[in-house]
């Protein structure tokens, strides 16, 4: 076999690099697909302002006129500056069990990343922590979430055998909805609020969130910003993410915590796993794949919890007791049984103490790789 590496130039080059990904795992119970066109969106320098700090470069890797593997190598200058770091990020990382292309793909970042004066090489991480990123280690037959990145066992193998070292890990957690809010909870809540006169954002339509949309991803990056390979969001990223995403959200299951001058001080987003229903549609949203989708978000026993924090002055003082509150009461009224968190760092004590409380289990984790040239 001679694998030959191929930059990706063209849109049909493009839709090669995408798709290689759904002939892969097809078929594959516990991988959720994700959107194409999302993929097509985040991948486009013309739509997604991420290009406004980042470079990047696509390749796949090519068995005569088959596609056996892709990667993206990106440049984040603005994540670089933060930490104070010359790496270049590899992402979109697939391929098939074999060593040489794997090898090459590796090498092809390497090299670009090294041209660009870049001192080592991270990943998988995208553009910006909204991106999925950790490449799965420990939960290879667990169902995977549309937040997160699934792969196959072999992978790890191959990390290792270039030389690969430990950067972070990200853990998730599956936990049982109880059949009712304990009472030292809701008296932990009511605390709360009283002591630092808080109020929980009584939403029934998504577009009364709307107003809080920007102050909440605002206040994510003060909450995110010494997280691993984290980069504060710009304007533009966020009138992107609310366009996307809050014109479909579920109300019920979103809690935004609000202080006196009407500012985003903690949030918790969540949404009915939809990873089922993308496994029929194989990332299409038509001809019929938005019925399953419209199906799953209407009818659901699972929860995927997607994105929480707390702003870093009211760390320590309960308000995530209060957003956690709110959406397990939405959780018991909707018949919810189980919930999923979303990649937390491992070392990231203030979130993790939070499932202690829970009946639960840490089930899935996700490793950040790293290599120093």
């Amino acid at each position: 076999m001679e694998i030959q590496i191929k930059k990706v130039s063209t849109n049909h080059d493009l839709r090669m690099f995408i798709g290689f990904l759904y002939h892969l795992y097809k078929g594959n119970q516990y991988w959720c697909p994700p959107m194409r066109l999302d993929e097509k969106n985040t991948l486009s320098r013309k739509k997604n302002p991420a290009f406004d700090f980042c470079e990047a470069e696509y390749w796949v890797a090519m068995d005569g006129k088959k596609i056996v593997g892709r990667v993206a190598g990106i440049i984040n200058h603005k994540a670089n500056e933060r930490w104070n770091e010359k790496l270049v990020r590899f992402g979109w990382v697939d391929f098939i069990d074999d060593p040489e292309v794997s090898l090459k793909l590796i090498q092809t970042v390497e090299n670009w990343g090294k041209e660009k004066g870049m001192h080592g090489i991270h990943g998988p991480l995208g553009f910006s922590d909204m991106d999925n990123e950790g490449m799965l280690i420990k939960g290879f037959d667990e169902l995977s979430t549309l937040a997160s990145i699934y792969n196959y066992p072999y992978y790890v193998d191959h990390m290792a055998r270039l030389g690969f070292e430990k950067a972070a890990d990200w853990v998730q957690y599956e936990f049982k909805v109880p059949d009712e809010i304990p009472e030292k909870v809701e008296r932990l809540s009511k605390l709360v609020m009283e002591k630092y006169n808080l109020r929980v954002l009584k939403a029934k339509k998504a577009k009364e969130l709307l107003p809080y949309a920007h102050k909440m991803f605002a206040m994510l990056n003060l909450a995110f910003d010494e997280l691993y390979g984290f980069t504060a969001l710009t304007d533009k990223q966020m009138d992107m993410y609310v366009k996307a995403y809050f014109g479909f959200i579920r109300p019920q299951y979103v809690s935004f915590v609000i202080d006196q001058k009407d500012d985003v001080v903690g949030f918790g987003i969540s949404m009915p796993s939809l990873t089922k229903a993308l496994q029929k549609t194989n990332g299409r949203l038509f001809p019929f794949g938005f019925l399953y989708i419209l199906r799953a978000m209407k009818k659901n026993d699972t929860i995927d919890m997607y994105v929480n924090g707390v702003r870093p002055d009211y760390h320590g003082k309960g308000v995530n007791a209060l957003y956690y509150n709110e959406m397990q009461k939405a959780y018991i009224q909707n018949g919810i049984k189980k919930a999923v968190t979303n990649p937390q760092l491992e070392d990231n004590a203030k979130a993790l103490t939070i499932w202690k409380n829970f009946d639960g289990r840490q089930h899935l984790t996700r490793r950040c790789w790293i290599k120093h040239f």
